[in-house]
């Protein structure tokens, strides 16, 4: 019987407990995809006859899969000998099995077909939708089955955030790691890092840090926005209670395109402009969304009325 010696960032240790689900939410080049690659092969290597499945949202292709990924790991680990890859699988000892599957191409019926499997990683989870997440969860149901994620933040609203960050499970294991946290980073990505600090600053937290996403590129004043953050000009504070407060509002477009409207809360004390974002409000419905609504609702009136009519007319007749 032979020992499977994997180097492990200080950060991940925590992952290689039991757990339901265990997540790893980040920037770029901190090493996730890799900690979970490595753990889908040491779990298939331990534990004989393990059934996993690698998921994304949306995979076309198995080049746009995790299954590259985990080939190398396989090589890299030499362990080659008990894994045998296919063009859309990889078998592991013990007749176990790694396959790779997108999400959107399942449904309520064809989900069933991973009723079986013990190992369920989402990579890219950020892009996994709330339907998808709803009809995986119970399917991954085997004796000590577990759910793993790996994501690089957009929004709070994104269903694996809300699930494993807002609401965490009892007994989730979820771990913020970056690039700081991988003692193994490349130089290559270090120059990477480097550059988009100094030439896409608000994109940056985004990218390296795992932030959520906060502004658009190109954008109007993202990239003073992102300066004001770095140079700590950004926080909370309270308003000035003797001084006026203004609102500002940005409809975003015009016609078609106005699909997004903001209203700034903004006070001037002395030199300062302070801005309220903690208060930040918009709407992102679109112009064609506002005609469905409206469509919708007078129809809803009519067959109301109409309805209400007929009831009254029968309620009349039989009266007399």
């Amino acid at each position: 019987m032979s020992i499977l010696k994997i180097p492990t960032a200080k950060i991940f240790e925590p992952l290689l407990a039991p757990a339901r689900y265990k997540g790893v939410y980040g920037g770029r080049g901190s090493g996730k995809s890799h900690f979970f690659g490595e753990l889908v092969v040491e779990t298939c290597q331990a534990e004989p006859g393990t059934l996993a499945v690698c998921i994304r949202e949306a995979q076309r292709t198995l080049a746009q899969s995790s299954k590259r990924l985990i080939e190398s790991k396989i090589a890299a680990l030499g362990i080659g000998s008990g894994f045998k890859a296919f063009s859309d699988k990889i078998e592991t000892p013990g007749d176990g099995i790694v396959i790779f599957r997108g999400m959107q191409d399942h449904t309520a019926d064809s989900i069933k077909s991973l009723e079986g499997f013990r190992i369920a990683w989402v990579d890219e989870a950020q892009s996994l939708s709330a339907r998808s997440l709803a009809l995986l969860r119970p399917t991954i149901r085997a004796e000590r089955s577990e759910l793993w994620a790996s994501w690089n933040p957009r929004r709070k609203s994104d269903a694996i955030d809300d699930f494993l960050r807002a609401r965490k499970p009892p007994g989730a294991i979820v771990i913020n790691a970056n690039w700081r946290d991988n003692p193994w980073f490349p130089s290559v990505l270090e120059e990477e890092r480097r550059t988009d600090l100094s030439l896409y600053p608000d994109r940056y937290d985004h990218i390296w840090e795992g932030d959520y996403v906060r502004a658009f590129e190109g954008a109007y004043f993202a990239q003073m926005l992102a300066e004001a953050r770095a140079q700590g000009r950004i926080g909370k504070i309270s308003a000035d209670p003797l001084l006026p407060l203004r609102a500002f509002i940005d409809i975003g477009g015009s016609g078609a395109t106005a699909d997004a409207f903001t209203i700034w809360i903004v006070q001037w004390v002395g030199t300062e402009m302070r801005a309220d974002f903690q208060h930040l409000r918009r709407w992102r419905k679109s112009v064609e969304q506002a005609q469905s609504y409206t469509f919708k609702a007078v129809i809803t009136v009519i067959v109301t009325g109409f309805v209400g009519a007929v009831w009254l007319g029968i309620k009349a007749t039989l009266g007399k």
